[in-house]
């Protein structure tokens, strides 16, 4: 299964998670992930990816669960929890928080996976964002810094 959607963000992030991962911060304030150190545990945890972009914009990003996915050169790879299987990719500005998840309204996808562990692998190039997600092992990131595509 693979897809393509336009996202336009004002935060100048996309993430991509399973709301089941996120649970605990529905409760949190709707900018929780503003702090850097709440960012970096939850993505080091496994139960977020903010794929920081530097800039607010329109992004066209591609994105495949298939086997087949494009193998993408010079690919940022990094794991992701998936315990439900209702995964969200999108605007950061969506994320849970503030007592609100993201629904059908806002501008992502929802992507609808086996649950498990996932390897992603993110190459961008100029607005245009690549990912591919294939099963793995790992669940968890070692990152001393914010991710940035």
């Amino acid at each position: 299964m693979n897809g393509k959607f336009q996202v336009f963000t004002d935060t100048a992030a996309l993430c991509l998670y399973d709301l089941a991962a996120l649970k605990h911060r529905v409760e949190d304030t709707p900018d929780w992930w503003s702090i850097a150190e709440d960012e970096l545990n939850e993505v080091n945890a496994g139960n977020c990816l903010f794929l920081n972009l530097g800039e607010d914009g329109q992004y066209e990003v591609t994105w495949s669960l298939d086997d087949a996915g494009k193998e993408l050169e010079n690919a940022q790879v990094y794991h992701l929890r998936v315990p439900s299987g209702n995964v969200y990719l999108g605007a950061a500005d969506d994320v849970s928080g503030g007592e609100l998840e993201p629904d059908e309204s806002c501008g992502g996808v929802f992507l609808q996976m086996q649950p498990g562990n996932y390897a992603c692998a993110i190459s961008r190039d100029n607005n245009q964002i690549w990912i591919t997600i294939k099963p793995s092992l790992q669940s968890e990131n070692s990152l001393n810094d914010l991710i940035r595509i």
